[in-house]
């Protein structure tokens, strides 16, 4: 098979959308819709991908600069590049502005920036139907009118019952018997290069429109003897643009409808699949249960065993296997990440910050903050408290109504809690400070200077009262 070049036509303004942003780079479940579409020439393996740009060039081409893959690596297998269309003179002069850069040994695909739901499996087929000497289009028939699409013009039977594609007429230059055609070109292409270009010298601005049209290759392609074959699926949603915002929104739902029955068929439990939202990557263990409107953002991958509670917001973490996030959680891990161990509770009404990582059967409970902060196996702080570039040990009690002052308006200090350290309720920790191990501050402290290890701290104002001191023992 030729090696694959993808043209992808991302010069359009989208006025319907009444923004200033480049109609592409308006965000479908977490990421512009130009990324959605660039994923998928890097999931053909295509040799290269050339971005056509016009409107909003500037930013589009900014994208296309630091564009990584779905996945966070960028495809070492496809070679992007932006080509401006100036002035934008339809959709044939966007694609004659790609051909100096496209090798004659190719296969060209042509795709939309702003269709970003065509499957990988049916762009395959279409490419295969191509061949070496054929046009192969991407069709939709649904049995309604096709609105603005350009409608296919077969002729007639042939004996081994194909009906040939003649022609696509643009619905303006359309006669009222085209108009009621129900076939309608998707703007999904494949073509043999070196036929393409041919095709592609011979456009004209003839039309209603006085542009040069795309479509027009085909009969260009058919009066020139190279059979054109289309590819005609039911799937309208497959190939739906976007155009506005009532039609983004109606993308986003299917996309979310899509990520939710490929999970629940790989057997996690979604207690209603239409209140659910993924904006990035979720990966799911063995028996997952997900309460209703969550939130995923980013790089998420929730263990087996893990539980959580509804309406929480959990963007770029790790939940390992047996946590439970309860209800109303914020878990925002940046590019530092966090990390919730095994058997961890966590909230309802917690926040999680960049950095935060909490080992196995921790509690942080409700409003609660944490951030930059390693918190040790049964460490716990169940109640108001703030705990920032702090590194807690096993077991410590964290009282409620506790922060530690960790930026001292230049620099940011570490707040250090040994082991089995006691801190009361309604404490100020001065970072940098160390508790020692098994320690205990009073409650109401306010501490500047560390403490050595199993001793009763109890600071107000600028008097500090150091005592050793044995906790008494739990009856049993």
């Amino acid at each position: 098979m030729s090696a694959i070049d993808v043209v992808i036509m991302a010069a359009g303004k989208g006025t319907r959308m009444k923004s200033q942003l480049p109609k592409v780079l308006h965000r479908l479940a977490g990421r512009p819709l130009l990324g959605h579409v660039l994923d998928s020439a890097a999931a053909l393996q295509a040799r290269s991908a050339v971005v056509i740009t016009g409107h909003g060039a500037t930013e589009v081409e900014a994208f296309c600069a630091k564009w990584t893959g779905a996945a966070g690596q960028k495809s070492h297998e496809t070679a992007l590049r932006p080509v401006r269309q100036e002035p934008q003179l339809g959709t044939g002069h966007a694609v004659q502005q790609a051909v100096p850069v496209l090798p004659d040994d190719g296969l060209t695909l042509i795709l939309n920036g702003d269709v970003p739901l065509v499957r990988t499996e049916t762009m395959q087929r279409l490419i295969a139907l191509c061949g070496d000497d054929q046009i192969a289009l991407l069709t939709v028939d649904t049995g309604r009118d096709a609105g603005a699409y350009g409608r296919i013009v077969r002729g007639a039977a042939e004996p081994d019952g194909d009906v040939p594609v003649r022609a696509i007429v643009e619905a303006k230059d359309a006669t009222p018997d085209q108009r009621a055609i129900t076939e309608w070109y998707s703007g999904v292409m494949a073509a043999p290069t070196r036929l393409l270009k041919r095709y592609l010298a011979l456009l004209t601005d003839d039309n209603a429109q006085q542009e040069f049209y795309l479509t027009d290759v085909v009969k260009h392609a058919v009066a020139g003897g190279t059979p054109v074959l289309a590819l005609k699926i039911d799937d309208e949603a497959e190939v739906a643009g976007v155009n506005s915002p009532v039609q983004l929104a109606e993308l986003e739902r299917e996309v979310q409808r899509r990520t939710a029955q490929r999970l629940m068929e790989a057997g996690v439990r979604l207690l209603d699949p239409a209140r659910f939202d993924v904006r990035g990557d979720l990966q799911c263990g063995q028996d997952v249960e997900i309460d209703v409107g969550c939130i995923f953002e980013g790089t998420v991958a929730l263990a087996d065993n893990v539980r959580i509670g509804a309406h929480c917001v959990i963007a770029n973490a790790r939940v390992e296997a047996g946590a439970m996030i309860h209800p109303f959680t914020h878990i925002d891990g940046g590019k530092d990440g966090v990390v919730v161990g095994p058997g961890a509770l966590v909230g309802p009404f917690a926040r999680l910050r960049p950095g935060t990582q909490l080992g196995a059967e921790v509690h942080i409970g409700n409003f609660v903050e944490v951030k930059n902060s390693t918190l040790a196996a049964g460490a716990k702080a169940n109640h108001l408290a703030y705990l920032g570039d702090a590194t807690v040990g096993e077991r410590v009690n964290y009282g409620a109504g506790s922060i530690t002052a960790n930026y001292d308006g230049a620099n940011k200090h570490r707040t250090v809690l040994e082991a089995d350290v006691h801190i009361g309720s309604n404490c100020v920790l001065v970072a940098p400070v160390t508790i020692g191990a098994g320690g205990t501050v009073g409650g109401g402290s306010t501490i500047t200077k560390s403490t050595p290890p199993g001793a009763l701290s109890v600071a107000r104002g600028k008097q500090v009262s150091i005592a050793n001191w044995a906790r008494p023992q739990k009856k049993r």
